[in-house]
């Protein structure tokens, strides 16, 4: 320790020297450093002043905790500093005063003494801990490495520093030196000064050396990118400079004027609405202000060009012949009645008032039915252009509305996109698969097209690219989808709803015959070979080998069909007529792939026969009811769904409400177990239509009557025996027609549905309509001559007594 005349005693040991305290901005002054200050506070002055008449001109440093404290109390200075001796003082005309001081030791504060004019201290002066050399070795090297690689990474601390650095054996004088070649922060360097552990201070330095050598590590790759980007634009303006320079040679320095010309002249030429004309002269404006090659330049042309580009006044001259858009119509699709009436009624209205807003259709109905056929049909028939748009699997709004142009490649949405495709406003549009969207953290999709599709918004569409208003209303528009509660509810109310359901037998066989084979006949080379497929031929490939409501399926049998016997042509080079017929179809298509169910043989008790509505069509659903003795358990079997399986326990419900009534034992809950069986148990069921079909199979396993098993029946039964109408019925009965059936019972409501039914199907069944199900009973239970099953019961019915043994009067198996 360097001895201070006045802090130690005569015998060498260490007093509590008092001195003036010099308090410090964000500065810390470290022991064997030399540093200048300069001080303009009174009280700092007045310290110094004191420190140089004293003996050995020393002074204690200690840096404030604030520093924009101009007159910080004695709690807010630090209670570690440095003993430093002045070396130099010398006083500014300003009034302030530059000094040079040389910290000598680490002091702490003991106690502050009074004194007006400046801080006094009483200290106590730190010593240094001794280490092992070893150790101390070890910190020496890692510090001096770490500095090493500073002054290698910074390339600015000469090597004479290095040489003077390495030559320090005072491990204390080495950390302070070392420190005194960084610019750390106030709070790291107080914390080397105030910490008493050396080991600690000279880990805590190497960790500081290793943060300032990645922060220049760093600045140097910015720098670096920096450098590099200024180079290539320069680079690129010299090139530029260059490719002028040259085409000015060749007297093509005007290619650039003259295509703002040509832009000039389209836009004058353009006609577009108001708002689209002011801004696209706007956009021009700047274009001629911007350099060629700029980046915005080009964003802004483009624009320019989206802007121009559509078809803001261009429309097509509409066809409003009723009678030719009609034989369109039907030359492309048979049946589709509700369509094709709505388009003829739009294309009436249009004849007579020359001037409405396209109407917004959508289609629902199972795939392959022809709904997106259709809409080609209507482009065709009413003479538009035609524009179609899936939607399936959309998820981002951006696809409907576009992007924003300060995005890098934006551009403008599907919509818009398409009418610049087919270039007029009022084309017919086909959203396709509306049912498909899907939503994330990108939008809504199916919100965006509300505005799209709402006649009351869609003549002033904003799309966020163009950013100006664009007439929507003199579109077509026609969307599809297969299942109606996909849509959301906003997006329904925006739109006509027509129901397109699955096609009869009769109708897939007039669409084969009339469509479908003559197209794959042609598609496949047979045209002048003479195949001729049978009406049986054709109706045991839409029985037996597709089970489908459209009709991709049958075209797909019908080309595999036609290949096979392509293939047998060429290999025999025989260029005969070719007849197919259902042994022809079973040869080529191989075994019967879907068997339909049928009427039963007999008439059998606990067996009825429902209809049942599926997206393939309808289909007979076999119904069995079986009683046996036991505790009155109820349990339906067959994959039911919730719907089907409590409109069976309301089937019980009403046959024990009226047991009496039926002559069944009011007690055979109670005595007998019920099951209710579905057959195909693999293949879900579901719905209230099967209500009444098993309710009579119920009755009929109770009161031990056969059912008709040329009866088939559907309807929704109450607690009250009322018969509720049901959906689907077109199909139900057409299947009823496939498999036999000679009587179909349906409800009364459902009456107003049977116009849809082809005549040649209603004139070959009967058709009941009935409200209760005493009228159900009476048209599908058999009874013996002359019995009825309310007024006068076969005698059985009544014979079954109790007698002790506890018989039931019900007769069972």
């Amino acid at each position: 320790m360097i001895p201070i005349p006045g802090i130690f005693k005569k015998s060498g040991q260490m007093t509590e020297p008092t001195l003036p305290l010099l308090p410090l901005r964000d500065i810390v002054v470290f022991p064997f450093t030399v540093s200048p200050l300069f001080v303009g506070r009174p009280k700092s002055i007045n310290a110094l002043s004191e420190a140089m008449n004293g003996e050995g001109h020393y002074i204690f440093l200690s840096t404030q905790s604030k520093a924009d404290e101009d007159d910080p109390a004695e709690s807010g200075i630090g209670v570690y500093g440095t003993v430093a001796r002045v070396l130099q003082m010398l006083r500014l005309p300003d009034g302030t005063v530059k000094t040079v001081v040389e910290g000598l030791h680490r002091g702490k504060i003991k106690s502050f003494l009074p004194n007006e004019s400046f801080f006094t201290v009483r200290l106590e002066i730190i010593g240094e801990e001794a280490l092992d050399h070893t150790e101390l070795e070890a910190y020496i090297r890692n510090v001096l490495d770490g500095f090493n690689e500073y002054a290698r990474v910074h390339k600015n601390i000469s090597k004479e520093t290095i040489d003077r650095l390495t030559s320090i054996s005072n491990p204390a004088q080495l950390l302070y030196t070392l420190i005194d070649q960084f610019s750390f922060k106030a709070s790291d360097n107080r914390q080397l000064l105030e910490n008493d552990s050396l080991t600690q201070r000279f880990i805590l330095l190497i960790s500081l050396i290793q943060q300032e050598i990645m922060i220049l590590e760093t600045d140097r790759k910015i720098k670096k990118r920096v450098k590099e980007q200024m180079e290539k634009s320069q680079r690129n303006y010299y090139l530029n400079e260059q490719v002028r320079a040259i085409k000015k040679e060749m007297g093509e320095e005007e290619s650039a004027d003259n295509e703002l010309r040509e832009l000039e002249k389209s836009i004058k030429e353009k006609k577009m609405s108001e708002e689209a004309t002011e801004k696209v002269k706007h956009e021009f404006a700047k274009l001629k202000r911007m350099p060629p090659m700029s980046a915005e330049g080009t964003v802004t042309r483009n624009y320019i060009d989206w802007l121009i580009g559509l078809p803001w006044m261009d429309k097509s001259e509409l066809a409003t012949d009723i009678e030719a858009a009609e034989n369109i119509l039907n030359e492309d699709h048979y049946g589709l009645e509700k369509p094709k009436e709505r388009i003829l009624e739009y294309l009436a209205v249009l004849a007579l008032v020359k001037k409405i807003r396209g109407p917004i259709l959508c289609l629902v109905g199972p795939p392959g039915v022809g709904k997106t056929s259709l809409a080609k049909s209507v482009s065709r028939a009413t003479g538009r252009k035609f524009a179609r748009l899936s939607l399936g699997g959309v998820r981002d709004e951006a696809e409907i509305r576009g992007h924003r142009r300060t995005y890098i490649g934006a551009l403008p949405g599907k919509i818009i996109q398409s009418l610049k495709k087919v270039g007029v406003n009022n084309p017919v549009f086909c959203l396709d698969e509306v049912d498909k969207m899907s939503m994330d953290f990108r939008g809504d999709p199916s919100s965006a097209l509300l505005e799209v599709l709402d006649p009351e918004q869609n003549y002033a569409f904003n799309d966020h690219y163009l950013d100006v208003d664009y007439d929507l209303s003199d579109i077509l528009f026609i969307t599809t989808a297969n299942t109606l509660p996909d849509i959301p509810l906003p997006l329904q109310d925006r739109m006509e709803i027509i129901r397109l359901s699955g096609y009869t037998e009769i109708e897939k066989f007039h669409i084969a015959t009339g469509f479908l084979i003559p197209r794959q006949v042609k598609l496949n080379g047979l045209k002048d070979t003479g195949v001729r497929f049978s009406q049986n031929a054709i109706y045991s490939i839409i029985r037996d080998y597709t089970r489908e409501a459209g009709v991709r399926n049958l075209e797909r049998e019908i080309a595999s069909i036609c290949r096979k016997i392509a293939r047998k042509i060429a290999s025999k080079n025989d260029t005969g007529p070719v007849s197919v017929n259902t042994a022809t179809v079973r040869k080529f298509l191989g075994p019967i792939r879907f068997l339909h169910n049928h009427v039963e043989e007999n008439d059998l008790i606990g067996i009825v026969t429902g209809l049942a509505w599926t997206q393939f069509g309808g289909e007979l659903l076999c119904i069995e009811s079986v009683i046996m003795p036991g505790k009155g358990d109820f349990g339906v079997t067959g994959k039911l769904g919730d719907v089907m399986k409590e409109s069976a326990r309301a089937a019980i419900s009403y046959v024990r409400s009226r047991a009496k009534q039926f002559h069944i034992d009011p007690e055979f809950h109670e005595k007998f177990d019920i099951h209710i069986h579905v057959p195909e148990g693999a293949i879900p069921k579901d719905g209230p239509s099967a209500g009444i079909a098993m309710c009579i199979a119920i009755i009929s396993s109770l009161a031990r009557m056969p059912v008709d098993k040329n009866i088939a029946m559907t309807g929704e039964i109450t607690l009250r025996g009322r018969i509720l109408p049901i959906g689907g019925l077109k199909e139900k009965i057409m299947a009823a027609h496939r498999g036999g059936i000679k009587k179909v019972i349906i409800p009364k409501e459902n009456e107003k549905d049977l116009k849809d039914i082809p005549q040649s199907i209603s004139k070959q069944i009967k058709i009941v309509a009935v409200d209760h199900m005493d009228e159900v009973i009476a048209e599908s239970i058999i009874l013996p001559e002359g019995q009825d099953l309310f007024k006068n019961p076969p005698p059985f019915m009544l014979a079954g007594k109790t007698d002790n043994a506890g018989e039931s009067r019900v007769p069972i198996n």
